[in-house]
């Protein structure tokens, strides 16, 4: 599945114009889409040396943060919209940043691999752990700490006290309503207070 068709599906959930801040943005190449795409602006968040000059170099406002430490440089409803794609899985503190993300925006998005798809569990089923295009790991050098389904999210968030405004899966660049849980290599959740 290609990383731009998940950009591509998920930028569709921002409005355009919003003001975003994306958690853990990597080398900044969602915020530049959706600055060239919606008209967007925001800052990316990112502890990775290399990734910091790449989202300098891409022309995207990027500030140099630990997650795990929170996000308490920023206020309530600071920002439209908080992406966190492909970051949770990797926080020490996933419910905190869960509810840190719908904090500082007004919407969270948030996407992850989906260990519960049905090539993963197959994978499990025959006594191996899964690597696969969302997960591309062996299990002894993942930078991972956890793995989680799209089931799991669901019941995170709502024990967080969050409001799930829309959930589905994508697989092949399609949106997975039906059975995301089993059809789906990533989850995305829509989040508010």
């Amino acid at each position: 599945m290609s990383d731009l068709l998940i950009q591509q599906t998920l930028a569709a959930l921002v409005p355009p114009g919003s003001r975003v801040l994306d958690l853990g943005c990597g080398d900044g190449a969602m915020l530049a889409y959706l600055q060239q795409t919606r008209q967007c602006s925001g800052y990316g968040i990112e502890i990775d040396d290399a990734n910091v000059l790449a989202c300098v170099q891409r022309g995207v406002n990027v500030i140099q943060l630990n997650l795990d430490e929170g996000l308490s440089i920023f206020e309530d409803a600071s920002f439209d919209v908080v992406l966190q794609i492909d970051t949770l899985q990797h926080l020490r503190n996933a419910q905190v940043m869960l509810r840190e993300t719908v904090r500082v925006g007004r919407l969270g998005i948030v996407a992850f691999p989906n260990f519960a798809h049905w090539p993963n569990r197959l994978s499990v089923l025959k006594g191996r752990m899964p690597v696969t295009r969302r997960l591309p790991y062996q299990w002894y050098d993942t930078p991972n700490i956890r793995v989680g389904t799209h089931a799991d999210l669901g019941i995170l968030a709502r024990a967080s006290g969050l409001k799930v405004l829309d959930q589905f899966g994508i697989q092949d660049g399609e949106t997975v309503r039906l059975l995301p849980n089993l059809l789906a290599g990533t989850s995305v959740y829509k989040l508010s207070l």
